[in-house]
């Protein structure tokens, strides 16, 4: 039997048949069960137990091949709210994050942030102001106490950023938001478009697959459709919190789905101006979705290179709200940092923790906040395999922006974390 969102007009919402306390009760009964189960040592002794561990996989149809050709390990548990922002801002998590399956995970964000909602600062039961509705209806509400945008009507319903101009994506940038999808749900779409919000192309991220929509030398559409592991698909999907990372380069598509590269697209022969986020949605299964964040950039390819440069600027190292908890998507930029280490093992840095002004704390509690953060990223690159002599961490908190405190994309560019050389 199919399980649904049922949205009354008193914002009582019902998933699956579940309600909210239901829904918060179990939260806090798998917070209690995990800690009772393993201690943050026993966290960071499987993290790095992970490095260097073989990369398998569990098709459902028994193969151990992602499309694309390449390999990836199994989830063995995604986070229940993942988070996005870099150093300072996010949303409370639902439950603890599961960091050691990400040990192989690549996605790097990219360099500038130029588009960043949360929807804090938006009012429960209306439509966030920094977006445009195009088709069908929408609406802020909480799932799990986080809040999200709800598109409730449309065939099909969609959004699109408020952008100063119409061509901002450029021909490298990164696209970030986490989905939440109920069994009687359709899957969220990622409209591409050119300036006159004609689709090139489309990205279809469901509850068994990824779909990437691209046109031939022709000009026929192609489609390509990367499928989960068992310990993703379908049940496994439903009714939890997804972080969806999508990098655009060239043509070229790659999209993951919590740690897992779902699918890579070669060549999608289309150079897309600007997006939009919907799909088919109704007021019993609405399309779910939050904290959405675009880069322009993409992964620094510093890899097997000697490191030159006097520092690293990142976006990507996450924390839970408040908490110098690290998100497990961290993992990407760490993976990254770790590497340039390893290849170039004469260099040591300095971990700067950066927070944006933004009214969430004073500017003290934000100085000891990005010292916590910072070490929090020099104990888990120790765990990585790091040498503690080659890292020493320093919270800055919000005494050196690099961006306008005045505008969304400004925070975000200035929550970050700087690897300086010493």
């Amino acid at each position: 039997m199919k399980k649904r969102i049922i949205l009354f007009a008193t914002i009582i919402i019902t998933l699956g048949g579940i309600t909210h306390a239901q829904i918060l009760k179990k939260f806090k009964d798998k917070v209690k069960e995990k800690a009772a189960q393993k201690t943050d040592q026993k966290i960071d002794e499987a993290a790095q137990k992970t490095v260097d561990a073989p990369e398998k996989m569990i098709k459902k149809d028994g193969n151990t091949t992602v499309a694309g050709g390449t390999t990836k390990t199994t989830i063995v548990k995604p986070a229940s709210a993942n988070t996005i922002g870099g150093t300072s801002d996010s949303i409370p998590a639902a439950s603890p994050a599961v960091f050691k399956t990400y040990a192989n995970f690549d996605f790097v964000p990219g360099d500038t942030v130029i588009f960043e909602d949360d929807f804090r600062n938006d009012m429960d039961g209306e439509f966030p102001s920094h977006w445009e509705l195009e088709g069908g209806q929408g609406v802020l509400n909480k799932i799990g106490g986080i809040t999200a945008l709800l598109i409730t009507d449309g065939n099909a319903g969609w959004v699109s950023p408020l952008m100063k101009k119409k061509n901002y994506l450029g021909n490298e940038w990164t696209l970030e938001f986490d989905s939440y999808q109920t069994p009687g749900a359709y899957p969220i779409k990622i409209y591409l478009q050119d300036i006159g919000k004609n689709d090139l192309g489309k990205i279809i991220v469901g509850a068994h697959d990824v779909t990437v929509s691209g046109q031939t030398s022709e000009g026929d559409t192609k489609d390509l459709l990367g499928a989960y592991p068992l310990e993703m698909d379908g049940e496994n999907y439903y009714n939890k919190w997804h972080h969806v990372s999508i990098a655009y380069k060239n043509k070229q598509i790659k999209v993951y789905v919590d740690q897992l590269r779902a699918l890579a697209f070669p060549n999608t022969n289309i150079v897309p101006a600007r997006f939009g986020m919907g799909g088919i949605g109704d007021q019993n299964s609405p399309l779910i979705f939050n904290n959405v964040r675009l880069a322009s950039g993409g992964k620094m390819n510093m890899l097997g290179k000697k490191f030159t440069d006097s520092k690293i600027i990142t976006h990507g190292i996450n924390f839970d709200f408040l908490k110098a908890t690290l998100r497990p998507e961290s993992m990407g930029t760490l993976n990254m940092i770790f590497g340039v280490m390893k290849d170039n093992p004469d260099v040591k840095f300095e971990v700067g923790g950066h927070t944006s002004k933004n009214g969430q704390g004073s500017p003290s509690a934000n100085l000891v906040l990005s010292q916590q953060r910072s070490e929090a990223v020099m104990k888990q690159l120790i765990a990585m395999g790091v040498a503690a002599s080659r890292l020493k961490a320093k919270g800055y908190g919000e005494t050196k922006p690099i961006a306008d405190n005045a505008s969304m994309d400004g925070q975000a560019q200035n929550r970050r974390v700087e690897f300086v050389k010493f």
